[in-house]
């Protein structure tokens, strides 16, 4: 995510509360939250209610909009942040693969 920017959250998006998982607990998923599904905290019209609050997880706060996570649409900014999740998961063992099916 090497893009330094200025940009600003587009509107009706919240693209990066819905892909990413999330390990740390946030307010209503006390157990974090797994990759595509909607944070608790996800507003009707794609805010974060517990955006500048001290309950807000570390990893939310670190994530800034730029051109090249958030592409030109939304849906576009869910494909990169989708692929980053993949690409940065924790490698699985021969024993989760086993299990996974």
């Amino acid at each position: 995510m090497g893009c330094q920017s200025q940009l600003s959250c587009r509107d009706g998006c919240g693209a990066c509360c819905i892909a990413p998982s999330i390990a740390s607990p946030l307010p209503g998923m006390p157990d974090g939250k797994p990759a595509g599904v909607p944070c608790a905290q996800l507003l009707a019209d794609y805010r974060c209610a517990v955006f500048g609050r001290p309950e807000r997880p570390a990893f939310c706060g670190g994530l800034r909009p730029s051109a090249e996570m958030c592409g030109d649409s939304r849906g576009a900014a869910l494909q990169w942040l989708a692929r980053l999740e993949v690409l940065t998961a924790p490698e699985r063992g021969p024993s989760d693969i086993l299990t996974a099916h």
